[in-house]
C-alpha cells in the first residue's frame, strides 16, 4: 500500500513537472510579485486538486455514465491541445501561452486548465484511485499538487533573485529550455493522439 502511495504521488509530480510549468508561466514569473504570483498558484491548484480527485473516485464513470464518451476520446482531444500548445511554444516561444490563456481575471481557470489538468494528469489520477481507497488517493493528489505549486513558488523566488544580475543569460536560458521543453510536449502528445486512436480502434474490433 505504501509502494502504491509512493508511485502514486511520484507519476502525479512527473507529469504536473513544476520545472516545466515555470517556464510557460514566464510571463507571469515576470509581471506579477511573489504574493499575487502565489495566489493565482493556490488557485489554479485548487481548481486541478478538484478535478483529479473525482477522476480518482469516480475513474471511468465520468466517461461512461456522465459524459457517455470514451476515455479514449479525451486522450485524442487532450494530445490535440497539447500538441497545439508545444507548436505554438516552439514558433514563438512564451508569448504563446500568454495569448491562450485569455482575460486576466480567468488566469488560474486557464493555468488549470489546459496546462495542469491534461490527459497525463487525468490518467494518473484514475491509476491512483484504482490502486488506493479513497482517503489514501485524495491524499496523493493533495500532496503532489501542493508540492507543485510551493517549488513553482520556490522557482519564481529563485528567477526574481538571479534575474537583475544576470537578465541576458537567463532569458536566453529559458527560451532554449522552453522551446526543448516544447519538443517533448509535442511528442507526448503525439503519444496521447497515437494511444487514444489505438485503443480505440482495438474497442471497435472486440
Amino acid at each position: 500500500m505504501a509502494e502504491n502511495f509512493l508511485n502514486s504521488i511520484a507519476l502525479l509530480l512527473l507529469l504536473l513537472n513544476p520545472f516545466l510549468l515555470i517556464l510557460y508561466l514566464l510571463d507571469l514569473v515576470q509581471e506579477l510579485d511573489g504574493p499575487a504570483f502565489l495566489r493565482i498558484l493556490v488557485r489554479a491548484g485548487a481548481i486541478s486538486t478538484g478535478v483529479f480527485i473525482v477522476f480518482a473516485l469516480l475513474g471511468h464513470l465520468v466517461f461512461e455514465q456522465v459524459l457517455q464518451a470514451r476515455f479514449e476520446s479525451f486522450q485524442v482531444f487532450g494530445g490535440i491541445v497539447f500538441l497545439l500548445i508545444g507548436l505554438k511554444f516552439v514558433f514563438s516561444g512564451p508569448e504563446a501561452i500568454k495569448t491562450m490563456r485569455g482575460r486576466p481575471e480567468f488566469i488560474a481557470g486557464s493555468i488549470a486548465l489546459p496546462i495542469m489538468i491534461g490527459p497525463g494528469t487525468v490518467s494518473a489520477s484514475i491509476v491512483a484511485g484504482s490502486r488506493l481507497p479513497g482517503p489514501l488517493a485524495v491524499a496523493a493528489i493533495v500532496f503532489s499538487v501542493a508540492t507543485t505549486v510551493l517549488c513553482m513558488s520556490l522557482l519564481k523566488k529563485i528567477h526574481d533573485w538571479v534575474r537583475p544580475r544576470n537578465e541576458l543569460l537567463i532569458e536566453r536560458y529559458v527560451e532554449i529550455m522552453g522551446r526543448v521543453a516544447a519538443l517533448v510536449v509535442g511528442t507526448y502528445s503525439i503519444e496521447m493522439i497515437m494511444t487514444g486512436l489505438s485503443h480505440w480502434t482495438a474497442r471497435i474490433n472486440l
